[in-house]
């Protein structure tokens, strides 16, 4: 079995073969079961293990199966580890051999990113120039450089609440030739904006929906519980929505969080993404309209990246 480590993963992928990936992912037949969720208690605190299955159906060209498997230790921080820690492991589909153990964090950046860009290039205006980040976190340049593989940006501005942490993202993306600047205006550079992606744990709505011009797009892919806001009930009011999956409906911020509180119905959300790639469903349907994706993440998407790794492994 071979072990794939971040450094090969990002050595590998490009973000527009993993947005065509996902693409055809998502057209695809692969079956994902319910995510487990389990509960682990320990003496410091209660931790939590997931495992987020998948395998390619009978109709899919090849067979593989696997799964992710993540770790949520809260108090790992004491330890000077990350709370977060995860390993997909990759099988044949038709025996059930391992073939590889890939780390699961980078694959989970790689392909959230991308499953955003390819949202966008469903709905997103194909002209808008000006992109706004908001938030400076590990996913940030990952969403930066997922949305200018399909967009011909001019402007890219990022905004964080601490301006340091927007500076290092600007610095990291100088050094591979993408020009970033920092933001210290969010509503001004909102307001300009032709498509805001936030990646942000923030409890409080961030981004306004009076702030959306006409054509933007709302890339929504932080808030990943029910106690997280990244943009208010106007926004989703203002803006045809539409979510990665259904579980989107429950789970994670903002869609879900509207939904439950009443401010928002269930069926006023316009479809998925594997609608949008089936063309089950349209885009933007009117000049002018404002778009809004919602992601909690699918194992489709682990999957689909897992097996790009995967063979873009073996070709050298």
């Amino acid at each position: 079995m071979r072990v794939i480590p971040a450094a090969e993963i990002d050595r590998l992928l490009t973000f527009p073969a993993l947005i065509d990936a996902l693409d055809g992912a998502f057209r695809g037949d692969i079956v994902t079961p319910v995510r487990h969720h389990h509960e682990i208690e320990r003496p410091a605190d209660h931790a939590t293990l997931l495992l987020m299955p998948a395998w390619t159906g009978p109709a899919a060209p090849e067979a593989f199966l696997g799964t992710k498997v993540v770790t949520v230790y809260p108090s790992n921080g004491s330890l000077s580890l990350p709370s977060v820690m995860g390993t997909y492991l990759l099988m044949n589909g038709s025996t059930g051999a391992p073939l590889a153990a890939l780390d699961g964090a980078r694959l989970t950046a790689w392909r959230t990113a991308a499953a955003s860009a390819l949202a966008a290039r469903k709905l997103g205006h194909p002209h808008g120039k000006r992109m706004l980040m908001v938030g400076s976190g590990a996913l940030a340049p990952f969403l930066i450089k997922a949305h200018s593989a399909v967009r011909d940006f001019e402007d890219i501005a990022i905004w964080g609440r601490r301006r340091e942490g927007s500076e290092a993202v600007v610095e990291a993306l100088a050094a591979e030739g993408i020009a970033v600047r920092v933001s210290d205006d969010l509503e001004g550079d909102a307001r300009q904006a032709d498509l805001i992606s936030c990646a942000t744990l923030s409890r409080e709505p961030i981004v306004m929906g009076r702030w959306l011009k006409r054509d933007a797009h709302l890339d929504l892919v932080g808030a990943f519980n029910l106690s997280m806001r990244e943009a208010d009930d106007e926004a989703l009011h203002r803006a045809r929505v539409f979510v990665d999956t259904e579980a989107a409906l429950k789970e994670g911020g903002d869609v879900a969080v509207a939904i439950k509180a009443g401010a928002y119905e269930a069926d006023k959300v316009a479809g998925t993404l594997a609608q949008l790639c089936r063309a089950e469903v349209i885009g933007a349907n009117e000049d002018g309209e404002i778009t809004l994706f919602k992601s909690v993440g699918t194992a489709i998407e682990d999957l689909a990246a897992a097996m790009l790794v995967w063979h873009l492994a073996n070709l050298g």
